[in-house]
């Protein structure tokens, strides 16, 4: 991968340099062609580019894939990509994300707890906080137009036939680690997960040509 110019933080760049995307199978690379396609397009004519990642409770893997594609897009000093994530119903973001992102270098600081807290999330110095928190997919904090729903889990791919805004709908749907819960797999699995959304994510932006 090429380095980036932004100043990712060094523990993430690690875990970048560990990625291996040349083992993502067809069957999965033919499940992210469309997100390429798209990225692709808006890129070619210049265009914003707005990714909305959708699950069923804004609680785990949209939040993970809303991280890693915002990180991706920087590293290959995309500057006109905004990533956004919600669900078809707000519950809160779960500790067990934000802890697994912290360990992966991002820096997460919570601004208000609750029922449903509020993190920032930053993956270099220099720029904006990503800010995490659990919310419908049309929350007025999501863009409302022009933008691609990218639905993570298949509960929501299933419940969102339509989705109002969207230029389009790409289905990329992840096994939810929420399986592990309250097990001694529970660390690793959520790690594993975020390094499958990661490398994925990463592959997708190094298929843009400029």
């Amino acid at each position: 991968m090429m380095p980036s110019k932004t100043k990712i933080f060094p523990a993430i760049e690690k875990e970048i340099l560990s990625f291996h995307p040349e083992n993502i199978s067809q069957e999965r690379r033919a499940i992210l062609q469309p997100l390429i396609d798209f990225i692709q397009i808006k890129t070619s004519n210049q265009e914003e580019i707005r990714l909305n990642f959708i699950c069923t409770h804004n609680s785990r893997r949209s939040h993970l894939s809303q991280v890693w594609a915002q990180t991706a897009a920087s590293y290959f000093n995309f500057s006109n990509v905004f990533c956004y994530s919600g669900g078809t119903e707000a519950t809160a973001m779960f500790p067990m994300a934000a802890q697994t992102l912290a360990k992966s270098g991002f820096k997460v600081k919570t601004l208000s707890e609750g029922k449903n807290p509020v993190y920032s999330i930053k993956y270099t110095d220099n720029e904006h906080p990503i800010i995490g928190f659990s919310k419908t997919y049309d929350d007025d904090f999501n863009p409302q137009a022009e933008f691609a729903a990218i639905l993570t889990c298949s509960s929501a791919d299933s419940g969102c036939p339509f989705i109002a805004g969207a230029e389009k709908r790409i289905p990329i749907t992840f096994e939810d680690p929420k399986a592990f819960d309250n097990t001694t797999q529970q660390e690793e699995k959520y790690h594993e997960r975020s390094m499958q959304i990661a490398t994925e994510l990463f592959y997708v932006f190094s298929q843009i040509k400029k």
